[in-house]
């Protein structure tokens, strides 16, 4: 699959995966700040997408920045609909109460993936069917 991308700064970079093996492509930021304990602020990645029609573009913390410096998305995860055409922008969020989070220009501040979406029908009904589960809730099926 090939997505256009638009670069809406001059010093945006091409999203890259890290290996072969790779599920997930980095993106990375035209900004520079620090992320202050307890705090969130928003880097822009200075590109715009064209997610293909029936797929959404999902976006992740790095897993170095969360088990190495306890940051992360904001929102846990990003939702990029296909009809969006304006810059991606990722807010991080630093859990730790002490030190802040320095990022800076070009480095890669979370990952991403494309992936296909089933167009879904909604039914109305009175019954659904029985399953192992059934109506239990949070932790029904053990610690």
């Amino acid at each position: 699959m090939k997505v256009k991308i638009k670069k809406v700064h001059q010093d945006a970079t091409t999203p890259t995966y890290a290996t072969m093996g790779s599920a997930c492509f980095d993106l990375y930021t035209v900004d520079e700040g620090l992320v202050l304990p307890a705090s969130a602020k928003t880097f822009s990645t200075g590109l715009a997408f064209e997610i293909p029609e029936g797929h959404v573009m999902l976006l992740f913390s790095r897993s170095g920045h969360g088990f190495n410096h306890g940051v992360r998305l904001s929102n846990c995860v990003g939702v990029i609909d296909s009809d969006s055409r304006d810059a991606v922008r990722v807010k991080l969020h630093n859990d730790r109460i002490d030190g802040g989070f320095h990022v800076v220009k070009g480095s890669r501040i979370a990952q991403a993936m494309i992936i296909a979406l089933p167009n879904v029908g909604f039914e109305v009904c009175n019954e659904l069917s029985d399953s192992e589960r059934g109506i239990g809730g949070f932790g029904s099926t053990g610690a």
